[in-house]
């Protein structure tokens, strides 16, 4: 049953995009460059690198795809052939390279079905072969037994940077869901009655479990699921970053939401927003005051071009210019204004690095303000860059005070 959502969240379409598909042809031209063998990358669902390159949602048993200047592989675990196959083959996009899943000596560890498959795909004489930094230790070793030099490279992480049309569509669907999730806490918020040091909702106590859980259920109903770490914290909890336990939620204290669910093709959402109920002002206003201008002003300076640790050090001057620490790993901003989302919640670039923003970075704006001993704030959104600034993914309001539905 749909359960009344506060102002402002976003329509969602009813169906989830079409599955991107990776062009591969960056890291075949990283292999020809070096004069490789191949690239190899092993893992199973739970790797993003893997996730990203094969689009196979495959099962939790390790399978390898393999890159050659001309030819790419998947090693299919027993069973999964004709998904591998719908998946890693079937509406690959046009990047010159020949696609095929390999089923041969399918008991044997998938380092020694890669190497195999590099015996039989390579056409370069080289023994080098690139992998990322993340390569399973044992998959390492019998590519080594098998002759090859292992050369880590970034190529992979390179190309997640810059998001293409399909990937966008993804995330701004994803993003829509967490801004449903999202309404539906604030409702619950502001139906919520103070009664002493209590909020009580249907009758309850109101806790940080169960506003997760309502969070959870509506995003649920469309199709998207959470990730185990929807962070909901009240006064002092709120400080804590990844806040996931179970605490009382008493008024007037800052209540923190970061909801970053993953939707069925491997893209995550990203959202945070801070209410108070029955606030009298105080730190928790000042606090937001100073969070929202920084957030406004972080925004302001994504464009294309712009060093990514401009971002960050627009938004630190202006919760200094507020009264807010930025120099403890406690009080004040203790963390980044922002990193890269995609197949990951936190993937390049990071809103420290000394590199410039380029359209396609899909990145978070989430400066806040911490006190340990009374609570927290954030603002956070999931913003595309663009040729001339930046596009929200979806957008939902800032408000200290949460509104009931209309």
């Amino acid at each position: 049953m749909s359960r009344p959502l506060a102002p402002g969240a976003p329509e969602v379409a009813t169906d989830h995009p079409d599955a991107p598909q990776t062009d591969l042809s960056p890291i075949a031209g990283a292999v020809a460059e070096a004069d490789a063998a191949g690239f190899v990358a092993v893992g199973d669902r739970f790797d993003d690198d893997l996730r990203y390159l094969s689009r196979f949602g495959g099962p939790d048993r390790a399978y390898a795809v393999v890159v050659t200047p001309d030819r790419a592989a998947l090693t299919a675990p027993a069973l999964f052939d004709e998904q591998a196959q719908r998946e890693f083959v079937h509406g690959a996009p046009e990047d010159g390279l020949a696609r095929e899943i390999r089923t041969a000596r399918q008991g044997d560890p998938a380092g020694v079905r890669a190497a195999a498959a590099l015996d039989d795909l390579a056409s370069s004489a080289g023994s080098t072969v690139l992998t990322p930094a993340s390569i399973p230790h044992d998959a390492a070793l019998y590519l080594e037994n098998a002759g090859y030099e292992l050369e880590s490279t970034t190529v992979v992480a390179d190309a997640r940077r810059q998001k293409t049309a399909a990937e966008l569509d993804c995330l701004r669907r994803v993003q829509a869901v967490t801004c449903r999730g999202m309404a539906r806490a604030e409702a619950v918020l502001a139906a919520a009655e103070p009664d002493g040091d209590d909020l009580l909702f249907e009758g309850d106590p109101l806790t940080t479990e169960r506003l997760r859980r309502e969070v959870e259920a509506e995003i649920a109903r469309h199709g998207v699921r959470g990730a185990g770490n929807t962070v909901v914290g009240a006064g002092p909890t709120a400080a804590d970053l990844h806040y996931t336990g179970v605490d009382h939620i008493a008024p007037g204290e800052t209540v923190l939401l970061d909801i970053s669910p993953r939707g069925p093709h491997g893209y995550y959402g990203d959202l945070t927003r801070t209410f108070a109920v029955d606030s009298d002002g105080g730190w928790e206003r000042r606090a937001f005051v100073a969070v929202e201008q920084a957030h406004e002003t972080a925004l302001e300076h994504v464009e294309a071009g712009v060093t990514a640790g401009t971002v960050h050090e627009e938004a630190a001057a202006e919760l200094t210019a507020h009264g807010f620490r930025i120099d403890s790993d406690e009080v004040g901003l203790t963390h980044g204004v922002g990193h890269g989302v995609g197949v990951s919640l936190h993937e390049r670039p990071s809103l420290r690095a000394e590199t410039p923003l380029e359209p396609g970075n899909v990145v978070t704006i989430e400066p806040g303000v911490y006190d340990p001993e009374i609570g927290g704030v954030r603002i956070e959104d999931l913003v595309a860059v663009t040729e001339n600034g930046f596009e929200r993914l979806a957008s939902y309001p800032v408000r200290f005070t949460p509104v009931s539905p209309e």
